[in-house]
């Protein structure tokens, strides 16, 4: 209810000229993005809001303290979601205290940008401007991606392919050629083979707590902090050499883990590999990648199978 209209922002002495180039920007990757899909454009992105925090919201994810599961929120026609999200970081702050109270292990993570999925009009936010113009593009690219595909339930595959487009878009976007194609690919497959190796780590975690079968909070602590300490820490520091990332670099080794946050990691990491697998093999453009997604799950939607969504497009 805080939004501005965009021109109204352009031409308020107020704002920040790099603000205003910002918003600008994203004008302009919002109509690219309609444009490129030959998609109705919407009214989303017309106004803009000044946070008064960094992040606009914080989310939730809740996890047992015996398993890296993370707990679903379920919501009338939205669906179920890993996560609950709080505008206030306070909030945020005492719900994972009351979860945490009740033997659950959690990780509140800031979020600076989200979809309502097309059905409302969301506002450019100021925490989109912490972002570089590839960044911003890609993060717009993602956001957009929401509005024209959702699988209710899929939370995982929908981030898979938000990302999985957002990346791609700003390769046809900004026109890079072939030099910058290899280099975005390399860093890529980089982040990705360094991912798996956190998606190992995690496995064999599971694997510790269903041996060890922790009977309190107190015992999957000292279960996961001396498999952080043995197991996890050394895997990822040699992965980072093999890989040829700088040790101050590897994400990994900054990051506080615990059973919430594996569960958080693997929902936004999982399956990119095996979505450039399928639209390589099928030799699709990306355009045309995206009619046969929409395809399959109209087909998935009017079959009788069990299986969700994911499994159904991932395993064809």
């Amino acid at each position: 209810m805080s939004g501005v209209d965009n021109e109204k922002m352009l031409k308020d002495p107020k704002v920040k000229v790099e603000h205003k180039e910002k918003i600008k920007k994203i004008v302009k990757y919002k109509k690219y993005f309609y444009d490129y899909f030959e998609q109705e454009t919407t009214d989303i992105y017309s106004e803009t809001t000044i946070l008064k925090d960094k992040a606009v919201t914080y989310l939730v994810i809740s996890s047992p303290f015996d398993k890296i599961e993370a707990l679903e929120e379920c919501f009338i026609f939205a669906g179920c979601f890993p996560y609950l999200g709080f505008f206030k970081e306070n909030s945020a702050k005492e719900f994972a205290e009351d979860q945490e109270s009740d033997g659950l292990v959690t990780y509140v993570r800031p979020v600076y940008a989200y979809s309502t999925l097309g059905n409302f009009e969301d506002n450019i936010l100021s925490s989109f401007f912490y972002y570089d113009d590839v960044g911003l593009a890609e993060l717009v690219f993602h956001e957009l991606f929401h509005t024209i595909f959702f699988a209710k339930d899929e939370v995982d595959l929908n981030e898979n392919l938000a990302n999985y487009f957002g990346q791609e878009m700003v390769i046809d976007f900004f026109k890079m050629d072939k030099e910058q194609q290899e280099k975005r690919k390399a860093s890529r497959e980089s982040s990705s083979n360094l991912s798996m190796e956190v998606v190992k780590q995690a496995n064999l975690l599971q694997e510790l707590y269903k041996t060890k079968a922790p009977k309190s909070k107190a015992d999957s602590e000292s279960i996961l902090k001396e498999f952080l300490e043995v197991n996890f820490k050394p895997s990822v520091k040699k992965k980072c050499l093999e890989l040829g990332i700088e040790l101050a670099r590897c994400f990994p080794l900054k990051r506080k883990w615990n059973n919430a946050s594996l569960a958080a990691f693997l929902t936004y990491e999982k399956s990119m590999d095996k979505i450039h697998s399928i639209r390589d093999s099928k030799g699709l453009s990306l355009k045309d990648f995206f009619g046969y997604i929409e395809k399959e799950y109209n087909s998935y939607k009017d079959s009788s199978s069990k299986d969700s969504f994911e499994v159904w497009f991932l395993n064809k």
